[in-house]
């Protein structure tokens, strides 16, 4: 009996998903159990990149996001995928998948690994407020235009302070601002970048002591510190448990992942059918940005058992597992689901996310990643806590970056 280890994040829809998947591979591979560990994100990170256990081949294969692609193909804790597509292809890659799910996963020439779930990032919002006719005319009366997603920042603040009514139990919108290294980080780069901002300067180098930057940071503090207006827990959510809040009913709108828009459909759901996606809020003259972090399944440069591995990545990419992989609150990641006839039936929103994909950037590449998040997360938590002006917290961010000398490639 073969043992195929896989390590991933402790999240239930990832859970049900992976325990599915592994079923159905053992079902068909008799000789083989796969054991899923399931660990929390930061357990995760260093469990398969920082303590070497895809590296020393103590797991075969590893769910990771993203952002930790760069440090694990830099420090050889991945195998490249490359040499084994070009062997034993799975079918339609890369063609098959969003050009936004492909770019981030090509690493100085080689593939890092496979995706597995995707966001992207958008506005989700409560299409049930936005159709209510009284509502729709008191926001006509009181601010002269029509109730409808905004498409400015402005606009997005305006409603969402009219449709804040905490008393309640509802508030206009919610941010994921725990410093976990991740929202923090997401918010502030789509902040930046809706503005017509850039997190990085010519050479590469990260530059937060900019006009843009500050009145992005101005932007989000304001609002996350305004409990009439952001659900008050909100620096103590992260992006699970701020999805949680806007499916329990208490939000009318976030920036957040498109698959808190897929969980709304899901049976008993108070918001079933009330839910649907637009792009992401811009200053006047920018064009809608949304962002690429995603979940990727990766295999370990040190596994003892390489061919068996490269079989499980090529049946998660079947296009019928895809698609299953959607019955669990995760998101598939083939074109082909995406563009399902069913599965936009029973969860209108996906008919929306390719488009929402093509506007989606990426974040910098690099193995400094890790000590920028950490950067950007302590000063979200400075600007949500103290009186500190924003431009003396990015100076002071600045000058921590400037000698630790962060570049990205």
């Amino acid at each position: 009996m073969k043992t195929l280890r896989i390590v991933h994040r402790n999240y239930s829809d990832f859970e049900h998903a992976l325990e599915e998947e592994a079923r159905l591979f053992e079902e068909s591979h008799p000789d083989v159990r796969v054991e899923l560990i399931s660990i929390g994100i930061h357990e995760l990170y260093d469990a398969a990149l920082k303590d070497g256990g895809l590296r020393e081949g103590r797991y075969d294969l590893a769910l990771l996001v993203t952002d930790w692609l760069a440090e694990g193909v830099a420090t050889g804790a991945l195998e490249d995928l490359h040499p084994w597509q070009q062997t034993s292809p799975i079918v339609d890659w890369p063609n098959g998948w969003a050009a936004s799910l492909v770019r981030p996963l090509v690493i100085d020439g080689k593939l890092s690994s496979l995706p597995w779930h995707d966001g992207p990032e958008c506005l989700v919002y409560r299409k049930d407020l936005f159709a209510d006719e009284g509502l729709r005319t008191e926001h006509r009366a009181r601010l002269g235009r029509d109730l409808a997603p905004p498409k400015t920042w402005a606009e997005f603040e305006e409603t969402g302070r009219f449709l804040s009514n905490p008393a309640n139990g509802r508030y206009g919108t919610v941010f994921a601002a725990f410093p976990d290294g991740h929202n923090t980080l997401y918010d502030f780069a789509l902040q930046v970048w809706s503005r017509g901002g850039e997190l990085l300067d010519e050479t590469r180098r990260p530059q937060l002591n900019s006009s843009i930057v500050e009145q992005a940071l101005d932007f989000y503090r304001r609002i996350v510190r305004d409990s009439s207006l952001c659900h008050p827990q909100s620096p103590q959510l992260d992006s699970t448990q701020s999805g949680d809040v806007f499916l329990a009913g208490e939000v009318a709108m976030m920036v957040n992942w498109f698959g808190f828009a897929a969980r709304s459909e899901r049976e008993g759901s108070p918001l079933a059918g009330k839910v649907a996606i637009a792009p992401i809020p811009v200053d006047p003259g920018n064009t809608p940005v949304s962002l690429s972090v995603f979940w990727a399944m990766a295999m370990g440069a040190g596994s003892k058992q390489k061919e068996l591995a490269w079989e499980f990545l090529q049946f998660l990419a079947k296009p019928e597992i895809d698609l299953a992989r959607t019955r669990h609150g995760t998101v598939g990641v083939r074109l082909s689901t995406w563009r399902d006839a069913g599965l936009r039936a029973q969860i209108p929103a996906y008919g929306n996310i390719e488009e929402i994909s093509l506007g989606a950037r990426q974040l910098p590449v690099g193995p400094s990643m890790a000590a920028f998040a950490s950067i950007i997360d302590r000063v979200v938590t400075r600007a949500l806590s103290t009186p500190d002006p924003t431009m003396r917290i990015l100076e002071e961010a600045q000058q921590e970056i400037d000698r630790g000398e962060i570049r990205f490639v």
